[in-house]
This record gives structure tokens, C-alpha cells and sequence, in this order.
């Protein structure tokens, strides 16, 4: 047993047989193994339970059973993580269309975690919370609070493609604190951005699809309960929101009420209903500095999103108008006021503009006509309720600084640019070159301080980033949850500083899996847009930074294409854009000749002045801009690094 680790390295024979005096000697060398044996048998011992105690670590790990059994009103009932002093939380939206489930949240960026409140009005056996990629049952990230009939419990769990609940085996939400008052039932909890759980939902900026539920039955495990047999519902939330304190309001701030005129709610699903307001008369020129919702007591659920827009001051005399805004008797001239003021959507928060500036309103080359615009979202199909939700806006007569403005980015609205059908993820890029910015801005360049993204059914994802000398620099605003059902404008954590020279590049990502035809670029619902509009200063002559592709390629596009699928005559040139691309057999090889051409061909700008008229220069057959390096993805603290808050 030489090298066996015996003191001395000896064989058990040269133990009892050596020089060691006989008997006596080898009873010495009998004690000293049975004491060195005894001791390796311990060892051995240990060795063999601590090995159990993990495999035994390991299969309740993965037993699904309930593991947090709770009293939901006794705090002392189980161990739970320590809760923040008063915390606030000053984000909040109603969950459900009647107003039964509320949810309120705070952020910290510090410790990258979201803090929870969920309020039940009346709970049964249980609720649950989940966050998915567009709102759906399936796959989604669970947290849920159930009861088996005797107990309570509390956990993190998820859904599969078939809507099956199962508890999951790393549990990163944390009970926090339950109690119970007179508006119902308060949950309190907190969960880590990412939390690199494969199963859990990554919390981003933009939209944030929540889905909810009420249990009306005990369930005696989780993996009893599928989310097809529950009462659901989802609501869209911008969950991160910036962290800075709110500006203070100027003493000498008036306010302007653009309200619904006393509308009755009609009782159907969706209703989109438009209004004209006119200003006070012979306003003078003033700054808007803040903006905030006004909703009717008992609407709050019902009222979606809203919009108040400028007329174009060309129109000197609008019709007074309160009705459907998709009404064929609608006033032509309503379509004349398009100029975005304020636009807030269900759980924003009070819209500030910089300390040093401000959105003109009045005053000479103003219109002094506005639409508001109302989404009204009634799934209940609710009749009789009467409504004079809007916006009210905070301005000053004292001008700061700067005026504000906002400027377009983008893809033009034109059928040049198309989506194949069929298809899972389509990106289309608009482009705001090098030329235009060194063209059009000033020379210290504008700071962007908040932006609205905006697509149409097709849209999934829309993202701006800043290039600078052929190297990304920081994106403006992504959202790769995007829903054209939840737009707003959306504050900058931090303001982005674009230089005369540098490009913006905005990219729009399209799913048609349901389409059998092209989606081609246009004003219609069924078509599609691409756009960001930026909120900078200070306000420039600057209004519109789009392109196209150029649309000589585009035609050798088809013509390539009608030559391959065996066509002999091609109506290249002889028919419309959308013609031609409705002629198509669109294939996988017609669809990725049509990408590789997006992301190689060269482009036409409309960079254009707020006369809509363009700069002068050259903007057609410009060449595509030029991206070298790319921004890598931040590290969060689960993946060993940090998370960069960005804007």
C-alpha cells in the first residue's frame, strides 16, 4: 500500500513485522491503525451524509409543491425579505376594466429591482401577477398567491405553451409584506430586472405587457391550475420610468383644459372619439412646461390613452366638431391638425419639460385650433357613462430659454418600403444621414429629452440609436415590446446630445405572419409606418429626417425578381409600387433579395424644413450610412457585471 497516505508510507506488514520490539511493538502499530482507520472511516462518514444532504437538497429543490406555506395576514407566518421604510410608489394603473385590481410600483436603479404593490378589491382563494411578450397566457413569468382550502402560499412559477402553471425551481420574488383595508387586499413584493432565470421575463425600457388573474377555487398544487380556465385580463404599463425628482412649476403657471365635451361613452369595445378646442382669443405667445391627465372619477379604467394635437396654422378656421374621429361626416379640415402637444396613455405619470425649455403655444404663426383625440377602451361594453376626460396643460407667459421642438425620424411614408408576408421578425431602417444633421443643425447640436415611438398592427419593435463616426453611441429610445394599442411620449433618462454631422438611425421590426400579401408603407391602419418623434431643443427649422430606398433600385428589384420566377414581361415602371408588389410570388428568396436590398441599396433623404419644403442640396442616391461598431448589450448583476440604466 505504498503511497496509500499510512504515516510513513509502509505496507500494514512492515507495520507489524519491523523493528518495532516484538508483541509489544506490533500492538502499538494494531492501536495506531485502528486510530487512523477510525479516523478515515469518519471522515469517509461525513464525506457520504454531506453527499446525501445535497441529493436530498437537490429533490426538494425540484419538488413542484407548494415550498412558502403563509398566513397572508400574519406577517410572522413565514420568513420574508426585509421590507423598505414607507416605501412609495408613485407609479400606479387599474389592472382590470371595472377597477377591482390596482397595481402600483416604484423602481430603484440602485439596486436594479421593481417594487410591487398589487391591490384586490375582493379576493377569493388567490391572485396572480405575469409579465409576457405581448400579453399572452403562454410562456409567461408568474408570480401567484394561492390557497389549497387549509393554507396559503406564495411563489414564483410559469406558464408553458399550453398555459400549464408550474413553480419555478429558482424563486426571485419576494414577499415583502400582505395586509389587509378597506380598499381590499395588499400584496407587497420585489423582484431583480433580470434574474438570468431562463424561465424569467427580462424587465426593459418600453412596454411592458402584465397579465393577471383571479383564483375563484382552492387549488391543491400549481401544476393544477392552467390559465385558460381562470378569469385573465392584460394591461400594458411603462414599468421603468426616470428616477430624477419632478421639476417645479414656475409661480406664474396658468392652466388650459382640453376636455371631452361631456361625451357618452358609446358601449362598444373600442371607440376613438375627437373634439375641437378652440384657445382663448388673442393668446399671446406662451410656453408649455407640463402636461398631465384629467380623467372623470369612475372612468379610470375605461379611458386609455389620449392625444391633443395643433392644427396647422395654414387652416384658419376649423369646424367645431365632437364625434367619432373615424366618422365619414367628420370635417375634412380636422385632418389638418396633426401636430402633436401632448399625448398620455393609461399609467403615466405628469409630462415635464427642461428647466430651460418650453412648447410654444399662441402667439403669431399659430393655430389656435386643437383636437383632442380619446381612446376609449370599454371591454365591458358599459352604456350610459358620461365622460369629460382630457389633458390639461401648464404654460407660462415668462419664455424660457429655448423653444422646444419635435422632429420626425424615420422611414418616408411611401409604398417604396414593404414587408414580405409571412413573416416572423421584418426590419425596416430609416435613416437621418450625416449631410442632413450637418445641414440643419446648430453648431453645439440639440439634446433630446423625450420621444414617441409610433407604428401600425404590423410594428413589434422600434428602436433609435445615436451614430457618431461610424460608431454606435448610445440609443435614443428602444422599445422591443412595442404595441401600437399603448403610444406615448415617452421622458429620456437621460438627455441624448446629437452634433451637426452625426446619423440617427431608427429601426422598426414588423411580424406578417398572418398577412398573405406585402404590407407596403402608407397612412392606413393596414399599412405600415416607421417613426420616432424626437422632443429636443433648442427648436430648429428642422422637421422631418426620413428616407427611403432609392426607388431606381427598387425597380431592378422587380425586375430581378419577375426575371427569376420565369415572367417574360415585367410591368416594372408601368404600374404602382403597391401593383407590383402584389404581383409577386413571394418566396423565402424574393423576401431576403428584398431585405438584402433595404440594408445595402442606396437611399433618398427628405430632409425637410418646417415649410415642408427640403434643404437645399443633393438628397437622392445618397449613400447608405455607414455603422461600424455596434453597442454590445449591458451585463446585469446576475450575468457578473452591471447594469447601465442608459436614457
Amino acid at each position: 500500500m505504498e503511497g496509500s497516505g499510512v504515516p510513513g508510507s509502509r505496507s500494514l506488514d512492515q507495520w507489524t513485522t519491523g523493528n518495532t520490539g516484538g508483541a509489544a511493538g506490533r500492538m502499538v502499530c494494531l492501536q495506531a491503525w485502528d486510530q487512523w482507520t477510525e479516523t478515515k472511516l469518519k471522515d469517509i462518514t461525513i464525506m457520504y451524509f454531506t453527499a446525501l444532504a445535497a441529493l436530498v437538497l437537490i429533490l426538494v429543490a425540484s419538488y413542484q409543491a407548494p415550498a412558502r406555506a403563509i398566513n397572508p395576514l400574519d406577517p410572522s407566518s413565514s420568513p420574508r425579505a426585509p421590507a423598505p421604510p414607507a416605501l412609495p410608489m408613485p407609479f400606479h394603473v387599474p389592472l382590470d376594466p371595472r377597477g377591482d385590481l390596482q397595481l402600483a410600483w416604484n423602481v430603484s436603479y440602485a439596486t436594479q429591482e421593481v417594487y410591487f404593490e398589487l391591490t384586490v378589491a375582493h379576493i377569493q382563494h388567490g391572485v396572480l401577477l405575469g409579465m409576457s411578450d405581448r400579453g399572452e397566457l403562454t410562456n409567461a413569468d408568474l408570480v401567484v398567491l394561492w390557497d389549497d382550502g387549509a393554507k396559503s402560499y406564495f411563489g414564483d412559477a410559469w406558464s408553458d405553451a399550453e398555459g400549464h402553471v408550474t413553480q419555478d425551481q429558482q424563486q426571485d420574488y419576494q414577499l415583502l409584506e400582505t395586509s389587509q383595508t378597506p380598499q381590499g387586499f395588499h400584496l407587497l413584493f420585489n423582484r431583480s430586472f433580470s434574474t438570468c432565470d431562463p424561465r424569467d421575463y427580462l424587465i426593459q425600457d418600453g412596454t411592458v405587457h402584465i397579465i393577471y388573474g383571479l383564483l375563484d377555487r382552492p387549488i391543491a398544487s400549481l401544476d393544477r391550475l392552467n390559465l385558460s380556465l381562470i378569469q385573465t385580463g392584460m394591461q400594458r404599463v411603462l414599468m421603468l420610468r426616470p428616477d430624477g425628482p419632478a421639476p417645479s412649476l414656475p409661480a406664474d403657471a396658468q392652466t388650459l383644459e382640453v376636455l371631452a365635451p361631456n361625451v357618452t361613452i358609446p358601449g362598444k369595445e373600442t371607440t376613438y372619439w375627437c373634439s375641437v378646442q378652440q384657445l382663448p382669443l388673442n393668446m399671446p405667445r406662451n410656453h408649455i412646461v407640463m402636461y398631465e391627465s384629467v380623467i372623470t372619477p369612475g372612468n379610470e379604467a375605461i379611458v386609455h390613452h389620449m392625444e391633443v394635437f395643433e392644427c396647422s396654422p395654414d387652416i384658419p378656421d376649423v369646424p367645431s366638431y365632437s364625434g367619432p374621429c373615424d366618422d365619414k361626416m367628420k370635417p375634412s379640415k380636422l385632418n389638418f391638425c396633426r401636430h402633436v402637444l401632448a399625448a398620455w396613455a393609461m399609467g403615466a405619470e405628469a409630462f415635464y419639460y427642461p428647466p430651460d425649455a418650453g412648447l410654444p403655444l399662441g402667439g403669431p404663426g399659430s393655430s389656435k385650433f386643437l383636437r383632442l383625440e380619446v381612446h376609449y377602451h370599454n371591454p365591458l361594453l358599459l352604456s350610459g357613462r358620461r365622460d369629460t376626460s382630457g389633458v390639461r396643460l401648464y404654460y407660462t407667459p415668462s419664455l424660457r430659454r429655448y423653444d422646444a421642438g419635435i422632429m420626425e425620424l424615420g422611414l418616408v411614408y411611401t409604398p417604396i418600403m414593404a414587408v414580405p408576408p409571412r413573416q416572423r421578425a421584418f426590419d425596416l431602417a430609416g435613416y437621418c444621414n450625416s449631410k442632413c444633421t450637418q445641414t440643419a443643425l446648430p453648431p453645439g447640436g440639440i439634446h433630446i429629452f423625450a420621444s414617441q415611438l409610433h407604428t401600425h398592427l404590423a410594428g413589434r419593435g422600434v428602436r433609435t440609436v445615436l451614430v457618431r463616426g461610424g460608431v454606435e453611441l448610445e440609443v435614443v429610445q428602444e422599445d422591443q415590446h412595442y404595441s401600437t394599442h399603448y403610444q406615448t411620449i415617452r421622458m429620456l433618462r437621460k438627455m441624448v446630445s446629437v452634433l451637426p454631422g452625426d446619423v440617427l438611425v431608427t429601426k422598426c421590426t414588423y411580424n406578417t405572419e398572418d398577412r398573405s400579401g406585402p404590407t407596403v408603407g402608407g397612412f392606413g391602419i393596414m399599412e405600415e409606418m416607421c417613426a420616432n418623434y424626437i422632443h429636443y431643443y433648442p427648436r430648429t427649422q428642422l422637421e422631418l429626417c426620413k428616407s427611403h430606398v432609392d426607388a431606381d433600385y427598387l425597380q431592378k428589384y422587380f425586375s430581378l425578381i419577375n426575371r427569376f420566377q420565369g415572367r417574360d414581361q415585367c410591368v416594372c415602371g408601368e404600374a404602382g409600387v403597391t401593383q407590383q408588389f402584389s404581383a409577386l410570388h413571394w418566396d423565402p428568396f424574393s423576401g431576403e433579395v428584398l431585405d438584402s436590398l433595404y440594408n445595402n441599396a442606396p437611399i433618398s433623404m427628405h430632409c425637410n424644413q418646417s415649410s415642408a419644403r427640403l434643404f437645399p442640396g443633393q438628397w437622392d442616391h445618397q449613400p447608405l450610412p455607414e455603422v461600424t461598431s455596434v453597442l454590445q448589450q449591458p451585463l446585469y448583476p446576475c450575468e457578473g457585471g452591471r447594469l447601465n440604466p442608459g436614457n
